[in-house]
């Protein structure tokens, strides 16, 4: 009786023993993939995680064509290519000039504009230099008479007056004679020695003569 006793209770102390061990998870199983994790957390601080979802590749490749992207942009561009024409065109720093210049020259005219009857011949000198320098093409204007009507708040007959008086006229005598005594000469000078627009017009054809109510000898 004694020895079955002592037998059953070295059975239920081995079988403690057995859920008290603790056994190293086998590979493969999801303990062993978190423990893992975690030791290369210690060793190396944070865990770099790529794009979720995405292959382990995709970084490598994308990086891969960033690296080359950046390359071929440090590269100077082939003369001719259309690369080199989208991005720097031949005169691409006469236009920017010429856009600075056009922005200042309206801005003065803007100025300028304020006290007409005193300052008509520096418009028409700023406006003389913009035609001369074709700084309107800045713009994409075809010509400069598009540019004054559609960016000169003047309009277009009265600035390209203007221009004539500054080509004319010394600036002390045009502010002499006045702005409106200036756009009558020229006028006069534009329709041919003083006549009128008017008395150019052609007349018209002389109209037929008038039959009679009667005919003749009756």
């Amino acid at each position: 009786m004694a020895k079955t006793k002592k037998a059953a209770a070295t059975k239920v102390g081995d079988s403690g023993k057995g859920r008290t061990s603790m056994r190293p998870p086998a590979a493969g199983k999801p303990g062993s993939v978190r423990a893992g994790a975690a030791t290369k957390e210690e060793a190396g601080g944070k865990r770099k995680l790529g794009l979720r979802g995405a292959a382990p590749w995709a970084a490598r490749h994308a990086a891969k064509h960033a690296a080359e992207a950046r390359a071929r942009a440090a590269e100077p561009p082939l003369p001719g290519s259309a690369r080199a024409t989208i991005r720097t065109p031949e005169n691409a720093e006469d236009i920017k000039q010429k856009v600075r210049d056009l922005h200042a020259a309206l801005a003065q005219i803007k100025a300028l504009r304020k006290s007409l009857p005193k300052t008509f011949y520096d418009i028409g000198v700023v406006l003389k230099d913009i035609q001369a320098r074709r700084l309107y093409e800045a713009k994409r204007f075809p010509s400069f008479e598009a540019f004054v009507e559609r960016e000169i708040d003047l309009g277009k007959t009265t600035s390209l007056r203007l221009v004539r008086v500054a080509g004319l006229f010394l600036k002390e005598g045009a502010l002499e004679v006045g702005m409106d005594r200036l756009f009558a000469a020229i006028q006069a000078i534009d329709t041919g020695g003083g006549e009128t627009e008017l008395a150019r017009i052609p007349p018209p054809p002389p109209s037929t003569t008038a039959l009679p109510l009667r005919p003749p000898g009756r």
